[in-house]
């Protein structure tokens, strides 16, 4: 999804997303129910960041709220409360979808001035692209966070805790990088590859491709080995993007300028924004199970927190029955292909499709107890062996509850044997960016499990999800 500087969200055609960072106190006007909820003690009437008022805030909401006051000169209310650690309390923001909320992370400030060149900080540039980015995003109708609005110093734990207790969505912390003999330049951006659940690996890659396509900066590595605290002790979806080489007297001057700051900013947002906004892609494999590559596809798809769809085969579910149970088990969905794949035999009338389908279904109950709603039909529903019959057959399974699923993209890891970069190929051409895809594949191909893990890369804008009857089914038309 293409990010573009507009409202996405509006009532009564004011933006609903506002600056509410800088208001920890009350509710937003327009709707937001993003509330922080502050008490001490003590009853506060403002805050003004004296000594008094300092005693009484925990360090990570002190940082953030001088922060805050220092750009914006806001208030902050208190209540009375009872607290055996007379510490100050408050209340996470409530999770609103259609205005998802994102903590945006300047890297260092203060007397942490990160990078140095030639007069530029590294500390001054994050917080000035942070800034549009905020403007992007808010434009865009999404709420806003930042852990400092300001020339101010948090530390790391500081800033991984306030994204933690904000209940953010999503973290992205700016920077810039260096090296000593100032040649490299470009784009890299870090995530946290150990921790699958939390979807920062395809947060990452929408980011820095937007970042890229955008600004035209050299594209480099997209980092999974991050050992930082700020996406490694955050609890949602979170990256690092260094925007730039300092060290680089030519980017430099580039990240210095405010039309390419926003540029970056227009990039960031997109990525955000595809990420909040995918597309659905629906992986679904053919004609296994088959012991080797069929677990092997099993173990990708478990590594990547990722639900797909098995269309099996009878005969290779009595095969390998303990296959065709992990796919249970491990929540994906199956379906009926045929019990014995005879093209010739299967479509030799309704009668006989009938009685494959029968001996397919009893089969994939008694060993996995799962009684199936939808099909496949070998070749698609349309196909040269069954022209004479495929509308009876359609009807006849219709009128018995099942639902029949063809796709509108495939690896063609059935025709050939094929490496596994032209499966990826195909695939790329196939799904033409569609908004619903149904990606064809074979689990009993051996560069299909090889070039699965590559496969889902590829397509970072799209979720994952498997196929259930309650999905729209793409049927070919006669």
């Amino acid at each position: 999804m293409r990010y573009e500087r507009k409202n996405r969200y509006k009532k009564n055609g004011k933006k609903t997303g506002r600056r509410w960072l800088e208001d920890f106190a009350a509710a937003a006007a327009g709707g937001i129910a993003a509330v922080f909820l502050f008490t001490a003690m003590e009853t506060m009437g403002s805050f003004s960041g004296t000594d008094a008022a300092e005693n009484q805030l925990p360090s990570v909401i002190l940082a953030m709220a001088k922060n805050q006051l220092a750009a914006g000169n806001q208030t902050v209310s208190g209540k009375k409360t009872v607290s055996a650690s007379q510490d100050l309390s408050f209340q996470a923001a409530e999770t609103d979808p259609d205005h998802p909320l994102i903590m945006i992370d300047p890297g260092h400030g203060g007397t942490d001035e990160g990078s140095y060149a030639g007069g530029i900080l590294e500390k001054d540039i994050n917080l000035e692209i942070a800034k549009k980015l905020r403007e992007c995003l808010e434009e865009a109708g999404y709420r806003v966070l930042m852990t400092r609005g300001s020339d101010t110093y948090l530390t790391k734990e500081q800033r991984a805790e306030a994204a933690n207790v904000s209940g953010a969505e999503a973290f992205v912390s700016i920077h810039q990088n260096t090296y000593e003999d100032g040649e490299p330049s470009g784009i890299e951006t870090w995530y946290d590859g150990t921790d699958q659940s939390r979807d920062s690996r395809r947060l990452a890659q929408l980011i820095h491709g937007e970042a890229v396509k955008r600004t035209g900066a050299r594209e480099r590595q997209l980092r999974g080995d991050a050992g930082f605290v700020v996406t490694g002790w955050t609890k949602m979806p979170a990256c690092l993007i260094e925007t730039g080489f300092l060290s680089s007297p030519e980017e430099a001057e580039k990240l210095s300028q405010p039309e390419y700051q926003e540029k970056l900013a227009e990039g960031i947002a997109g990525g955000i924004d595809a990420f909040f906004h995918p597309k659905t892609m629906y992986l679904t494999f053919d004609d296994g199970p088959s012991a080797e590559n069929t677990a092997a596809v099993l173990d990708v798809l478990k590594d990547r927190n990722i639900k797909a769809t098995f269309f099996v085969v009878g005969e290779n579910v009595k095969k390998n029955p303990e296959v065709a149970r992990r796919i249970v088990a491990e929540g994906h969905t199956i379906g009926i292909h045929c019990y014995s794949h005879d093209y010739k035999q299967l479509y030799e009338s309704t009668a006989s499709y009938l009685e494959d389908f029968n001996e397919a279904y009893k089969t994939v109950l008694e060993v996995t107890g799962v009684r199936v709603k939808l099909f496949r039909f070998p070749g698609g529903s349309i196909n040269a062996y069954n022209k004479a019959v495929c509308q009876d057959i359609i009807k006849e399974m219709t009128d018995r509850g099942f639902i029949y699923f063809d796709w509108n993209a495939s690896l063609e890891d059935a025709l050939k044997r094929s490496e596994p970069e032209e499966l990826i190929a195909n695939a790329r051409e196939t799904a033409l960016g569609r908004k619903h895809v149904v990606m064809l594949a074979h689990d009993i191909v051996r560069s299909t499990a090889l070039c699965l893990g590559d496969l889902i890369d590829q397509f970072p804008e799209y979720q994952m999800e498997p196929l259930t009857p309650e999905v729209k089914p793409i049927q070919f038309q006669p």
